[in-house]
């Protein structure tokens, strides 16, 4: 199920005065406007129904229909989940309203981002990461930490995976990328300069590119063959990624299960072989 207010929400900066309107509206009275008919809403946001259905359009809904649906939907699923519409963390909060907020919003990232996945792109990427002479991540900052872990996982699969922590080097890594290469791009914005230009030199490769981000329009989704998304709900105080983080890791997750599903007898061969034996495991 498509969720109607991430995908608006994401779209604002790029919709024109007429539908930046709207999007207000709907964010702002999503109860109200999931039972308004499309005359209504037009009423109320002193646009046109044309308006509203090219807006729709312009999010991945077939129409007016669709995007209530969802939306109704979205509200549902709100309502049934406990304390979901959590403040901000604030100066004054004590250590166990912390807890509350980060732990919901990190758990509302996740639900949010599988309502973001499609099966097919997944499948499609499982296959491509199976498939490729090389793959090669790339990620910046918090980025990298996901990056990383995707290496170590694959790489104990035998699917050998290269990251570099230095620019220069995954820059490097990119110009001698080929066709028959993977590469995996983890920027939560989309937008960071550095793997702009990586993603650039991949595909002068005509190497295949497969995004993690967050959802909407960003330089990094419009350079790559498969957009995977997260939730874009970060707290407006963090000091670095916090539910992104989250939400990249578990799609990496995702990407490595169905890639050990796709071979599993193998797979289970390699996943004992390549255990590391604690000193503890022996003795038992």
């Amino acid at each position: 199920m498509k969720i109607a207010t991430i995908r608006l929400r994401e779209f604002m900066n790029q919709a024109s005065t007429t539908e930046q309107v709207i999007i207000d509206y709907v964010l702002n009275h999503p109860d109200q406007v999931a039972q308004m008919t499309i005359y209504k809403l037009a009423e109320v946001t002193f646009s046109s129904p044309s308006s509203i259905i090219r807006l729709c359009k312009k999010n991945g809904f077939s129409g007016y229909k669709e995007f209530s649906k969802s939306l109704i939907y979205e509200q549902a699923v709100r309502k049934s989940y406990k304390s979901k519409e959590m403040p901000d963390v604030t100066r004054a909060d004590s250590i166990q309203e912390i807890v509350d907020k980060v732990m919901n919003k990190n758990i509302l990232s996740l639900e949010e981002t599988s309502n973001l996945i499609d099966s097919v792109v997944i499948k499609r990427c499982v296959e491509l990461i199976h498939n490729c002479e090389k793959l090669v991540l790339f990620g910046i900052g918090a980025s990298q930490i996901v990056a990383k872990d995707a290496q170590l996982k694959f790489t104990r699969i035998n699917k050998m995976s290269y990251l570099s922590e230095d620019w220069h080097t995954q820059l490097l890594m990119a110009r001698n990328m080929t066709a028959k290469d993977v590469g995996i791009i983890f920027s939560y914005s989309g937008q960071t300069s550095e793997i702009i230009e990586c993603a650039k030199a991949a595909k002068e490769n005509k190497a295949q590119l497969i995004s993690i981000t967050k959802y909407g329009s960003a330089p990094i989704i419009e350079l790559s063959d498969h957009n995977l998304y997260v939730a874009a709900n970060e707290y407006e105080f963090r000091s670095g990624a916090m539910s992104s983080r989250i939400s990249q890791l578990n799609l990496v997750d995702i990407l490595y299960t169905a890639y050990l599903n796709m071979q599993y007898e193998e797979s289970i061969e390699i996943l004992e072989k390549t255990q590391i034996r604690k000193e503890s495991d022996q003795n038992d």
